[in-house]
């Protein structure tokens, strides 16, 4: 599976963004996905996970609220929609793929396969 995110930007604090991950290669409708995110000299974070079907969803708390992850099988897309941004969020969002066990996962270390990364900036 190859993964493409896009959308990222800058962005005045309580504003909003839309990050796209395309994917390609294997069945994309059969992976659990998720919204990875990091900034310089901390450890990469969990975001959000959909599983494969979009019927079971994990948002870590800080986000909780105001992201939204969503997925559309049929153009092996997913969805980070992000309202009322805060200057905290600010980071290179990375998206991901897991065909580890079909629930939405929390771990790095259950993700497959890796986007490239887009840079979100939040000014205050």
């Amino acid at each position: 599976v190859q993964l493409q995110a896009s959308g990222g930007g800058l962005v005045q604090a309580g504003g909003s963004l839309r990050l796209s991950c395309a994917a390609s290669g294997r069945t994309f409708s059969s992976y659990v996905m998720g919204w990875f995110r990091q900034t310089p000299g901390k450890e990469r974070e969990f975001v959000a996970s959909i599983s494969w079907s979009g019927g079971s969803i994990l948002y870590a708390d800080s986000v909780k609220g105001r992201f939204t992850i969503s997925k559309d099988n049929a153009k092996n897309t997913v969805y980070l929609q992000m309202n009322s941004l805060k200057p905290e969020d600010t980071a290179v969002y990375y998206c991901a793929a897991s065909d580890y066990s079909g629930i939405p996962s929390r771990v790095l270390s259950d993700y497959d396969y890796w986007g490239q990364g887009t840079l979100v900036t939040v000014s205050s």
